[in-house]
C-alpha cells in the first residue's frame, strides 16, 4: 500500500490545524495516519511538557476526524522531539496509508512499519535487557512494514522510557537496581541502549556485553534516531525504509554525518534517497522535492571539532545538548533551505562519535 508523507509547521505548541487541513482536503484520512514524527518548542530536557501537548493534540485531530477508537489512536506511534533551538522551526512529519494496491513495476518506494516494544522497565535501562526488547520490536516493526531486507531501512526512529525519581525509588522496592540516579543523564542513556537495539535487529552489530554499553563508541548504528521522555513506558518504534512494489512518490535514503559541520552527509543521504545532486549542492538543486531530513547530533566527546577547540562540555550555563543542536540545526537548515528540520541530539551508539545518521526522504515522483 502506497504512503503519504507530508510536513506541516506548528505555530503553537498545541497546533495541529496542519493535520487537520490535509484530513479536510483529503489528502489523507484521519484513519489512514499510522505515525508522527515532530520536533516541539520546550526545552528538550526530562521535563519538556511540549511533547505531551502536542501528542494530545494531534490524536484529538485523529480522533474528532476519524472512527478509531481512543484506544487504538493510542497505539499510533507520534516520537516528539523537545527543543527547538537555534534557528529550527517546530513541525511534524505525518506518515498516512493512501489508497492503492503498489506499484506492480516493483520499483522500492517509501514504507513504514510501527512496533510497540515490550515494557522497559527502569532497571532495563542501559542494559542489555532493554537492547533485546528493542531489536526485537525492530524486527516487528520491519515485518509489519513488508521490508524484508535489514539493508532497505534507513531510518528507525524511536521513543523510549527515561528515569524519573519515581521509577528509581520504584526499582528500588522491588528489589532492583538502576545503572545511575542521574536523571538527566538517563536521556543519553535510553537513547544509547536503544540505538544499539537498533543495531542488533538490523544486524549492525552483534548483541553487546553489559560494559560495552554507553561506552564502546565504535558499536553504533547508522540509521537509529532515538529520542526518551517521560510519556510511555515501552518503545515506540518506526520503521521507515523502501520496499519493491511499495507504489507511491516517495523515497528514503541515508547516509552518516562525521562531525556537526559535515552538510556532504546531508546530501549524501537526499542522493540515496534518488535524487540526483551535482558535485556541490546547492539548496536550488532540490527543487522543493524532499519533504524532511532527519538527524542525531552530539557534541563530540573529544571536544575538539576539525582540530579546533570546543567549548558545549565545559559550558555550566547552557547544556552541550543545547549548544550542539542548535549549530547542526542551522547546518541542515541552511543545506536543504528550510529551517523545518528534525534535529535531535543525544547520539550514543547512532552513528560515529561527534557526528549522526542523517535520512532523508524525497518526492520522487510516480515515474
Amino acid at each position: 500500500m502506497p504512503f503519504e508523507v507530508r510536513k506541516v509547521v506548528l505555530e503553537s505548541v498545541t497546533d495541529a490545524g496542519g493535520l487537520a487541513r490535509l484530513i479536510d482536503e483529503q489528502v489523507f484520512s484521519a484513519d489512514d495516519v499510522v505515525a508522527v514524527i515532530g520536533k516541539t518548542e520546550g526545552n528538550g530536557g526530562v521535563n519538556d511538557f511540549t511533547r505531551i501537548l502536542a501528542d494530545q493534540a494531534f490524536r484529538e485531530v485523529l480522533l474528532d476526524h476519524g472512527s478509531r477508537s481512543p484506544e487504538e489512536i493510542a497505539e499510533i506511534p507520534m516520537v516528539w522531539s523537545g527543543g527547538c533551538d537555534g534557528v529550527i522551526t517546530p513541525h511534524a512529519t505525518i506518515f498516512a496509508r493512501t489508497p492503492g494496491d503498489g506499484s506492480a513495476d516493483g520499483q522500492p518506494r517509501l514504507s513504514v512499519g510501527i512496533a510497540m516494544s515490550d515494557v522497559v522497565r527502569p532497571e532495563d535501562i542501559g542494559r542489555p535487557a532493554m537492547v533485546e526488547k528493542v531489536a526485537a520490536g525492530v524486527q516487528r516493526a520491519m515485518a509489519n512494514g513488508g521490508i524484508a531486507d535489514p539493508g532497505d531501512v534507513h531510518y528507525v526512529q524511536t521513543k523510549t522510557p527515561l528515569l524519573t525519581l519515581e521509577d528509581v525509588n520504584d526499582a528500588k522496592a522491588r528489589g532492583q537496581t538502576v545503572f545511575s540516579e542521574d536523571i538527566h543523564a538517563s536521556m543519553d542513556m535510553s537513547n544509547g541502549t536503544t540505538g544499539l537495539g537498533v543495531a542488533v535487529g538490523l544486524g549492525e552489530v552483534a548483541m553487546p556485553a553489559a560494559e560495552q554499553i554507553g561506552r564502546d563508541h565504535s558499536l553504533y548504528s547508522s540509521v537509529a534516531s532515538c529520542s526518551s521522555g517521560v510519556e510511555l513506558d515501552r518503545a515506540q518504534i518506526v520503521v521507515v525504509g523502501n520496499a519493491p512494489g511499495a507504489g507511491g512518490r516517495y523515497r528514503i535514503g541515508h547516509a552518516v554525518m562525521r562531525d556537526a559541520l559535515d552538510f556532504d552527509g546531508i546530501y549524501d543521504a537526499i542522493r540515496s534517497a534518488g535524487l540526483e545532486l551535482p558535485h556541490r549542492p546547492h539548496p536550488d538543486d532540490l527543487g522543493g522535492r524532499v519533504v524532511n531530513v532527519f538527524l542525531k547530533c552530539e557534541a563530540d566527546p573529544t571536544g575538539r571539532l576539525r582540530g579546533r577547540r570546543q567549548i558545549m562540555l565545559d559550558d555550566s550555563d547552557v547544556h552541550h545538548h543545547r549548544h550542539a543542536k542548535g549549530a547542526v540545526g542551522g547546518v541542515a537548515a541552511a543545506a536543504v533551505g528550510d529551517p523545518a528540520v528534525f534535529v535531535s541530539v543525544g547520539a550514543l551508539h547512532q552513528g560515529p562519535a561527534g557526528g549522526g545518521p542523517v535520512a532523508a526522504i524525497v518526492d520522487v515522483g510516480n515515474a
